[in-house]
């Protein structure tokens, strides 16, 4: 009798655990997987961010554009400068979400190297723009500025 009101109070008090693991992914989960994938799959700001002469990625300037240190070995169309994504300004979320998951830009051309063409998932290119959002936008007009692929 003992041993089953233990049972009884065991699964009365695991009962919320359970509820809590089912619960849908809340916006702060999104954020935390969006910047997971920026930042440890995708490598955003290997490109996207400045370095110092160390080769440390200047912190202030996360994700807010940067010219690239390195150039193909034979010729191709090649993009520069990274642009900033810190706040995708200039990209409405459909245009984003497109991008994500097919690697076609809002003009409606494919992704320029060195940008590789992603292929999210409809949570994870969500998960990838609301932290890209979250961000803050780049202060300096400069770091609007971008290169056009060279032929």
């Amino acid at each position: 009798m003992k041993a089953s009101r233990v049972a009884v109070l065991f699964v009365i008090a695991s009962l919320p655990i359970v509820v809590m693991s089912q619960t849908p992914k809340t916006a702060n989960t999104k954020l935390e997987h969006g910047k997971y994938l920026v930042t440890r799959v995708g490598k955003c700001g290997d490109c996207h961010t400045p370095h110092n002469e160390r080769g440390e990625e200047i912190k202030e300037k996360w994700l807010q554009g940067s010219p690239l240190p390195f150039q193909p070995l034979v010729q191709m169309p090649w993009v520069g400068r990274a642009p900033p994504i810190a706040g995708l300004e200039g990209w409405t979320d459909a245009q984003a979400l497109k991008f994500l998951k097919t690697g076609i830009k809002k003009d409606g051309k494919r992704a320029t190297p060195p940008m590789p063409e992603y292929q999210f998932n409809d949570y994870d290119a969500a998960a990838v723009l609301a932290y890209l959002r979250s961000l803050k936008q780049p202060a300096a007009k400069e770091a609007l500025i971008t290169t056009k692929p060279t032929k």
